[in-house]
């Protein structure tokens, strides 16, 4: 398993790198630290319907409290993040803890709780998500690994936190 991983991440540090797409993916990474595009992303839809401001507001609690989890889990796991040489990681970290991805977890924290009691469609929440995830391993902050033990852990915290669909509060 732990030479998939290294594979995967040769693959992705590799390939896809031009000049014009890496901005971009650094921009968007970025956006997911400490959960803050998920945080932005329920304010603005709290805003703007009324009808399931109670499920916006919900998702935001439940990303909140993933991320703490998640940092709980990396102070005790201590994995320290990947260093691929000739290959430095393109973003600034928190910690040089990596397991798990703090913005896999959040990122499919957010997905589960707003696609189950929000009402929102999963597939482009999701998609979201799975961006986010591949991104840290694109940008070499994060083992395959990383984020999807970040993107079980997420899952599992909203299933635990969200209500179930259809039981959104008002």
């Amino acid at each position: 398993m732990r030479e998939l991983d290294r594979a995967i991440l040769h693959a992705l540090r590799l390939h896809g790198h031009e000049p014009r797409i890496e901005p971009l993916v650094l921009g968007f990474t970025r956006a997911g630290e400490h959960g803050v595009l998920w945080h932005v992303l329920c304010l603005m839809g709290a805003a703007l319907d009324s009808r399931r401001r109670a499920a916006y507001l919900a998702a935001m609690r439940v990303v909140a409290l993933a991320y703490i989890a998640n940092i709980a889990l990396k102070y005790l796991v201590r994995r320290h993040r990947p260093r691929v040489e000739g290959l430095p990681g393109l973003s600034p970290t928190v910690t040089a803890l990596s397991f798990p991805s703090a913005h896999s977890t959040t990122s499919f924290a957010a997905a589960r709780s707003l696609s189950a009691s929000g009402g929102l469609r999963p597939h482009p929440l999701y998609a979201l998500a799975c961006a986010m995830a591949v991104s840290r391993v694109y940008v070499g902050v994060h083992y395959p690994t990383d984020v999807a033990a970040g993107a079980a852990l997420g899952t599992a915290i909203a299933q635990l936190l969200a209500p179930p669909a259809g039981r959104a509060t008002r």
